[in-house]
């Protein structure tokens, strides 16, 4: 029995949408695919396993999940998913939530960690030899990013959809930019995917400005169907900001 599930059309092509549109996939990358067990991540795995089967160019894929050390979190059971898919796969312990009693000056916990753990992504795309890191946030995480930096920074920002990092040798890919979070949903449901409950425990613990975007723009939503399409518009320059790497 195999254990990938052929994602839907309607969620392929977007994937496809958004590799087209911002150069995200290229000859021979070898990508590194961040992988947390919540739905999305694991989401896009089985998208990109299924792309790999008929894309028009080559690529491999690898994964890794950075474990916190987070209490009442645990994506160990996870390694045995990989393993049954054949993919190689990375495993890193940190406890993130310790350091960050000591270690965190100004930021909350949430922003401390995702700095944390993308510097052991980092690390690892460049021990193991890949020069692409791939994550999953979707649409929904833009237009929520987009408000929060306009409501409390005053700034019109929101994630890029492919961009290099400040050192130069890893980019950093979206594949998952134009994808709704109830699409990502609908399809780990159907498909049975191995979710691990509440990625990031910690921030559940109380409400964060971005749970509270989340809430707006679905109350926002109910009176308006066109507003992701509209703040998809608006945010494209700011995805491409910077303009996409160079091959």
């Amino acid at each position: 029995m195999s254990h990938y599930a052929k994602p839907p059309k309607s969620l392929l092509r977007k994937v496809g949408r958004a590799i087209a549109d911002y150069d995200l996939i290229r000859e021979g990358d070898r990508i590194l695919l961040g992988v947390s067990g919540g739905k999305d991540s694991l989401s896009l795995l089985q998208i990109l396993a299924h792309l790999q089967t008929y894309a028009p160019v080559h690529f491999e894929l690898g994964i890794l999940t950075v474990d916190p050390e987070v209490e009442g979190f645990d994506p160990s059971s996870l390694t045995d998913y990989y393993d049954r898919l054949g993919l190689p796969w990375h495993y890193a312990r940190q406890p993130i939530m310790e350091e960050a009693k000591v270690r965190m000056n100004g930021d909350s916990f949430c922003a401390y960690c995702a700095r944390m753990k993308r510097g052991i992504m980092y690390s690892t795309c460049r021990e193991q030899g890949y020069n692409v890191l791939a994550l999953a946030q979707h649409l929904d995480d833009l237009a929520e990013s987009f408000l929060m930096s306009a409501f409390h920074g005053g700034q019109l920002r929101t994630m890029k959809a492919h961009y290099l990092n400040d050192a130069g040798d890893i980019r950093i890919i979206r594949p998952l930019v134009y994808v709704r979070e109830t699409q990502t949903a609908a399809f780990a449901q159907a498909a049975g995917l191995p979710i691990i409950p509440d990625s990031c425990p910690a921030c559940f613990t109380r409400p964060t400005q971005r749970e509270h975007m989340k809430q707006l723009l679905a109350a926002e939503e109910k009176q308006n169907q066109n507003l992701f399409s509209s703040l998809l518009k608006a945010m494209q320059p700011l995805m491409t900001e910077g303009e996409i790497p160079p091959e």
